[in-house]
């Protein structure tokens, strides 16, 4: 399609672009550091550096045919790919993983909110390099058995409907909780998957910090790690099922940061937005009326982790800021 035939970039596209470019240029920095010795599964995180690369350029050949600045994202000067391990190797792998079940729900969500045609196909495609590498670290991670697989439950044999109002109780302390069914297990399985990998994350994000208020920063988001995959983890216990735990994917003792302070609070800030995403997908999906109440509460933590981790960015001039909308009431001034 030629360039100058196409419309305008709405809103809504120059948004999720810039976003896009924000979280590639991010990912491009970590599989800078990975890539600098990696010895297994090299293949796995070259394409993933190469596909998102690719992505960075077509952002920035889009921005520029419409005369838009390119955005600064992250750069080589936020990564030192010299230093010593901060994560084991399979770390890396749950890490990627991790980064592209993101980028499949992100890209899917821009994708239905483009309208250009060019910039939809962009979206799809980037949707179906995520699920591949997504897949591709999936499969590395069981072959190795590094993660855990949900439970195995016995296979329905009739269809029932729910009669009794109790199905939706909970918040009883006077009478017994019903079993999770397997649409529950599932969302809580996936944030105490995922908060395990959070959690190590951020532990050696704590350990190399330069700013101390980012460094604090970094030491909540573990404990907040911690408390969510304890709390969740509990519920399933209570339903006899045991929660997913790994003996791999673990942060090193290193000191000597790979990151700057600004990459490190950008991607924990994207993981907080994350987690709110996915707690509210969790409530809403859970019948048993205790489970939204929990959702809503660790909700309430993860934002104001979030709220706290923006404030550190302003102060410290890392918060790179999205195009604006024209200010009306500032031009209309006399």
């Amino acid at each position: 399609m030629s360039t100058s035939k196409l419309p305008p970039l709405t809103s809504s596209e120059l948004a999720n672009l810039w976003m896009t470019y924000q979280e590639k240029t991010m990912i491009l920095r970590f599989l800078e550091y990975f890539l600098e010795d990696k010895q297994d599964y090299k293949e796995l995180f070259e394409l993933y550096y190469s596909r998102s690369l690719k992505s960075v350029a077509q952002i920035k050949e889009i921005f520029e045919n419409e005369g838009a600045v390119i955005p600064i994202g992250f750069t080589k000067d936020d990564v030192n790919v010299g230093v010593p391990k901060l994560y084991d190797h399979m770390f890396e792998v749950m890490y990627i993983r991790l980064m592209s079940q993101i980028e499949t729900g992100l890209f899917a969500l821009h994708s239905t909110m483009s309208y250009r045609e060019d910039i939809r196909n962009f979206f799809v495609e980037a949707t179906a390099e995520a699920q591949d590498i997504y897949n591709q670290s999936t499969q590395v991670l069981l072959e190795t058995g590094v993660i855990a697989k949900p439970p195995y439950v016995s296979m329905p044999k009739e269809v029932h409907f729910v009669h009794a109002q109790n199905y939706i109780g909970g918040l009883s302390w006077f009478s017994e909780k019903r079993s999770l069914n397997t649409i529950e297990v599932s969302l809580i399985q996936h944030a105490v998957d995922t908060n395990l990998v959070g959690m190590q994350l951020m532990i050696g994000f704590a350990q190399v910090a330069n700013n101390k208020e980012a460094q604090q920063h970094f030491v909540r988001g573990m404990k907040l790690s911690k408390k969510i995959e304890t709390e969740l983890g509990d519920i399933l216990r209570h339903s006899y099922i045991e929660p997913p735990a790994t003996h791999a994917g673990k942060a090193t003792n290193s000191t000597v940061p790979p990151f700057s302070d600004k990459l490190m609070m950008y991607n924990t800030s994207l993981l907080s937005t994350f987690g709110l995403g996915s707690n509210a997908l969790g409530g809403a999906f859970s019948l048993r009326s205790d489970l939204p109440l929990k959702m809503l509460q660790l909700a309430k933590d993860i934002y104001s982790l979030a709220k706290e981790g923006g404030k550190i960015m302003i102060q410290n001039g890392w918060l790179e800021e999205p195009p604006q909308i024209e200010d009306r009431n500032q031009l209309t001034k006399k």
